[in-house]
């Protein structure tokens, strides 16, 4: 999952490379010397089955960019943690706003988020759910 703006700008990248190896592939086995024929369309299938992955890591951070949600929704507890990092981008919070709002270095939300919040205490984590929820009801 694209959990903040350099993430994204990393994968938005890497799947432009992908794309364009897919465009300049070249199926003739003239062009993979020493590779064996049969594996010529396992390599464009790997290469879009990348790219697959990584447009829809993109599509998905992209519609939490744009959806405004006015509830946090969390069915078990162990999806709490995406489910923060969710709202938060659906509240067009970055990572360094959170922090602010919390009187935190945006390090230490990077930090719990890069660790889906394993580093957290429960008291930290009401804090951060209250802060995106703050946000949420001053944008609407």
């Amino acid at each position: 999952m694209i959990k903040n703006e350099k993430e994204y700008r990393v994968t938005k990248a890497a799947a432009q490379k992908f794309q364009d190896a897919l465009t300049n592939f070249d199926e003739r086995p003239a062009a993979h010397p020493g590779i064996d024929p049969h594996f010529i369309p396992k390599m464009r299938e790997s290469i879009e089955s990348e790219l697959e992955i990584l447009s829809d890591e993109l599509k998905t951070y992209e519609q939490l960019q744009r959806r405004r949600r006015n509830k946090l929704k969390v069915a078990e507890l162990r999806s709490l943690p995406l489910e923060l990092i969710r709202a938060r981008i659906s509240a067009g919070l970055s990572e360094a706003d959170l922090a602010k709002r919390l009187g935190l270095k945006p390090q230490q939300i990077h930090r719990y988020e890069e660790h889906d919040y394993e580093t957290a205490s429960f008291a930290r984590i009401l804090e951060i759910a209250q802060a995106i929820e703050q946000a949420v009801h001053e944008r609407v």
